[in-house]
């Protein structure tokens, strides 16, 4: 008498499978797409912040996020792409502007700080390292103007809304490198609320609290 093979999964079951049976869930991914492409965002922000654009290799790029080098290719498509998206301040700008203008100092402080402490990230620090990278740095310094500074002037009133929002976007880089490339112990261990507290009208009084700028000697 032949033998009639059993299929695997109806071996499992004790019996077959009903036909109106529901198909198996997929088995989950083993890295999350997501959370793999911000991990590979993290490692070129990084990097950027220690070497020049032109020493930074997508080998040390896949080393530093732990995936490989062919797999930034699949998400990013190639090194200029990858670093495009870094070079860009559009998603990090909506994050940062994101509050009404009345109260838009003290969240922008507070974010800044949020930023350092849960993401290991700063939304703006990568400009203090613009010098490194050549015409990278001017691409970085063009669209830093355009994403961060002039749209936030676009928000203020007055012939001095530029220099405000300047002030104002300079106050809270400033945090950051004190927060995130001097290490200051005093910020690092004290409260972000506090902090956001602290601060936040400092960086208020350029948006909205500001007096005019004093006329030139003559």
């Amino acid at each position: 008498m032949r033998s009639v093979s059993t299929p695997p999964s109806a071996a499992r079951s004790g019996g077959p499978i009903p036909p109106d049976a529901p198909a198996p869930e997929p088995a989950p991914a083993r890295r999350d797409a997501e959370a793999t492409k911000a991990a590979i965002l993290r490692a070129v922000r990084y990097l950027l912040a220690r070497h020049a654009h032109a020493d930074i290799t997508l080998k040390a790029v896949a080393e530093r996020a732990g995936v490989s080098p062919p797999l930034i290719l699949k998400y990013f498509g190639n090194k200029d792409a990858l670093f495009a998206r870094v070079m860009s301040f559009e998603a990090d700008a909506d994050a940062l502007l994101d509050a009404p203008l009345e109260q838009l100092g003290r969240h922008m402080v507070r974010h800044v700080v949020l930023s350092q402490r849960e993401r290991g990230a700063d939304p703006l620090l990568r400009i203090a390292f613009a010098p490194l990278h050549g015409e990278q740095g001017d691409i970085l310094r063009a669209n830093f103007r355009t994403q961060v500074t002039r749209r936030l002037a676009d928000r203020l009133d007055g012939a001095d809304a530029a220099v405000r929002a300047e002030l104002a976007v300079a106050a809270v880089v400033g945090l950051g490198v004190m927060y995130g490339v001097a290490r200051a112990d005093g910020l690092r261990s004290a409260p972000v609320e506090e902090i956001a507290d602290r601060y936040g009208p400092t960086v208020q009084a350029h948006l909205t609290g500001a007096a005019p700028l004093p006329a030139a000697p003559a």
